[in-house]
């Protein structure tokens, strides 16, 4: 069964425009029929000849029609050529190293983002245009760090997308554990998971939304390693200008509810280090991007996409096989046993 749902699904016809030549069957019986009833030589009277042909003359009438109609099907189909087999397509791609790291500090929970009109917070939007990114370079080898405190990895440098973003779903929460926002940690990581790597082009993509408060690196040292491996760095502000919603969490990192149960929420002062950003992109040939909220956030990775293009050929290969002599044998021998029939048994006096 399974090999038969292959050949049916490789099957094709390489002129399949002969086929119309099939309409001139149902023609083909009705000129047979007039012409039958026509008569060759004009008689006085037919009582010399009513045994003749009687015997054959209702079988000749319709099977030799039947054997002519197939024949020519059968022709006609093998003319326009079946084919069975397979179509291939290789793709040559001269891909990107791009390593994501984002910022899972407890600041990412600020509410100042929103998905189809509906508020949400910052970690939960990056995540959602992170994939559509993602699933954007399909011949770019992509990787994952996510950092608070201290930077780890999500994912490893990969071409299978389908791991990666099971990846980001499921391990890029928020850190509460060892909370902070250790930048330049988080870049010298990402460096040295780029830095063996033979691509000709190799990227880093740091997104954040607050100043560099943990680790022992700074950022713009981190950034002076980077730019001499020649290692890229697009920086991306997140957050909104001036106040944002942010919940009120207990000990336990979940968020407090009033008498009612309704979540309570503070607000607080949007504030990070914009300079440092600025300058960690122009060091190392990257460009400072913020994102106010989602549709901006969207146009910023759609900028990314544009700068950083990879290159790609396409090779197509096909490998079928002919089938028109499987056609050809049978119609042949059905219009050769018309011949003969026509012309011995079922012979007709002019």
């Amino acid at each position: 069964m399974n090999s038969l749902r292959q050949l049916l699904e490789g099957f094709r016809f390489a002129q399949p425009w002969v086929l119309c030549a099939l309409v001139l069957v149902p023609l083909l019986w009705l000129w047979l029929g007039k012409r039958r009833d026509a008569a060759a030589i004009g008689y006085s009277s037919l009582r010399l000849f009513q045994g003749l042909g009687k015997r054959h003359g209702g079988r000749e009438g319709w099977f030799s029609h039947l054997l002519m109609s197939a024949s020519l099907v059968f022709l006609i189909m093998a003319l326009a050529r079946p084919q069975s087999g397979q179509s291939f397509t290789k793709v040559r791609a001269s891909g990107i190293d791009i390593l994501l790291v984002l910022d899972v500090s407890s600041s990412m929970l600020a509410e100042d983002f929103s998905i189809g009109n509906q508020r949400t917070n910052r970690i939960t939007a990056v995540k959602a245009v992170t994939k559509d990114f993602i699933e954007d370079r399909k011949n770019d080898r992509m990787g994952i760090i996510a950092f608070g405190g201290k930077p780890f990895l999500v994912s490893p440098m990969t071409l299978d997308h389908d791991w990666l973003l099971k990846n980001l779903q499921e391990r890029v929460q928020i850190s509460f554990e060892i909370d902070g926002t250790a930048i330049g940690s988080a870049i010298s990581s990402a460096a040295n998971r780029l830095k063996d790597r033979e691509s000709k082009s190799r990227i880093i993509v740091l997104l954040t939304d607050g100043t560099n408060n943990a680790g022992p690196l700074q950022p713009t040292t981190a950034a002076e390693a980077a730019e001499a491996l020649d290692i890229r760095i697009y920086t991306i502000g997140a957050g909104t200008r001036g106040i944002a919603p942010f919940p009120q969490l207990n000990r336990n990192g979940q968020q407090r509810r009033d008498m009612f149960g309704k979540p309570m929420y503070g607000r607080v002062q949007v504030e990070f280090d914009e300079e440092t950003l600025k300058e960690i992109a122009s060091m190392t040939g990257g460009k400072y991007f913020r994102a106010t909220n989602t549709d901006s956030l969207e146009a910023i990775y759609d900028e990314i996409n544009r700068l950083e293009k990879t290159e790609a050929e396409v090779d197509q290969y096909e490998q079928f096989d002919e089938w028109f002599m499987y056609l050809l044998a049978p119609g042949g021998i059905l219009a050769l046993l018309h011949l003969l029939l026509r012309y011995t048994l079922w012979r007709r006096l002019p």
